[in-house]
């Protein structure tokens, strides 16, 4: 009567007993690789990520074995002996079958329908990584910092010599992981919830410039420069002695001969130009008809040279006599206009002028009784 009680409670409770002690997951697969997914389960983004496909059936082992969050994986490749390492995205799957990014076929040089023997592990929380990008184009991409905290939310372990792959503005870069911390005996760390220090190395094929300085030439034009002593440099002397060096006059003859512009100006009076008084058509200019306290303008002259002043010709007295009676006689024309003028809206006047109204205030009041016989 009791036989039966004891054998299978006894016996089912050892059996328990022992699947809790021995609490590892460990299967055998034929993979397969993500893009070889049926539609309607198939996620293309998954690509890009650190996370697999896993039947139901192993999810039942999982919860009966109580492996906890998160639930990380080791991926062999006995035939090579290659390892990686990954998590988990959905038990949607085939019986039997695991599907994986494509980066990771690559990784453990799988083919579709090898065998792969799936362990679960557990990984330490990564501190520090350093990658390497596959190819120079990595350093187009303006924060490449933002977009790696972006990209590393799909996966969930990093395993060192690994050849991840993300997508970015259509784009896609190869990053091998070339160091991890802390070490381990797998090589891999866990990047979920933890705060990763990331580090570069130089991508591959990246090529140093080297640095040239920039060699000074000297210019023809500073071998015939002349040398200026500023003990002998004053006020009048300096600027004559600077002028004849550039030859200064010369270069206002020429400039005056290239004056493409050859139209006469108009006045706004209407008063014809006279011409014969103009002081653009003088002949020469000479060193001594120089302002030296005229404002410098920039002058195209050699290097190690340097030069203050152009000439300012003044108005003559007849020219300003001229310019004050236009202004007295526009000043009349202005005047000559004594109109007066109207607003659109008349105001009413009172038609009784008469201002000696005693106030309101002092009209005597009506009696308040009114007697009638």
């Amino acid at each position: 009567m009791f036989s039966n009680f004891g054998s299978s409670v006894f016996g089912g409770g050892m059996s328990g007993f022992g699947m809790a002690m021995n609490n590892k997951f460990e299967e055998y697969f034929r993979v397969y690789p993500i893009s070889m997914m049926p539609d309607l389960i198939r996620k293309d983004d998954a690509n890009y990520g650190g996370k697999i496909f896993l039947p139901p059936s192993s999810l039942n082992k999982l919860t009966m074995l109580h492996i906890r969050y998160p639930m990380l994986f080791e991926i062999k490749n006995e035939q090579k002996d290659l390892i990686s390492h990954s998590g988990v995205l959905e038990f949607t799957s085939e019986e039997g079958r695991c599907y994986i990014p494509q980066w990771m076929m690559s990784t453990l040089k799988l083919q579709p329908g090898n065998l792969i023997k799936i362990l679960n592990c557990d990984l330490n929380l990564g501190k520090f990584v350093k990658i390497e990008p596959q190819s120079v184009d990595f350093l187009d991409i303006s924060d490449p910092k933002a977009v790696l905290e972006n990209v590393l939310r799909k996966f969930s372990t990093l395993t060192v010599n690994d050849i991840i792959e993300i997508n970015y503005n259509d784009s896609i870069y190869g990053i091998k992981i070339l160091e991890v911390k802390p070490e381990s005996n797998n090589h891999g760390i866990c990047v979920v919830e933890t705060d990763l220090e990331t580090d570069f190395a130089p991508p591959v094929g990246y090529v140093e410039p080297e640095y040239k300085p920039k060699s000074i030439t000297p210019s023809a034009g500073s071998s015939s420069s002349t040398p200026i002593n500023p003990s002998s440099v004053n006020r009048g002397a300096g600027a004559a002695t600077m002028a004849k060096s550039i030859n200064y006059a010369n270069l206002v003859n020429d400039a005056n001969k290239e004056n493409k512009f050859m139209g006469s100006g108009q006045k706004l009076s209407g008063k014809k130009i006279d011409t014969n008084n103009s002081t653009n058509n003088n002949p020469s200019i000479k060193i001594d008809d120089l302002d030296i306290n005229a404002p410098a303008v920039p002058l195209n002259l050699p290097e190690n040279q340097l030069f203050f002043g152009f000439p300012v010709i003044l108005p003559t007295q007849e020219e300003i006599n001229e310019e004050n009676k236009e202004n007295e006689k526009q000043k009349q024309q202005q005047s000559s206009f004594n109109g007066s003028g109207q607003s659109l809206r008349q105001s009413k006047k009172r038609k009784d002028k008469n201002l000696n109204h005693p106030p309101l205030k002092n009209h005597e009041r009506s009696p308040e009784v009114i007697e009638i016989d």
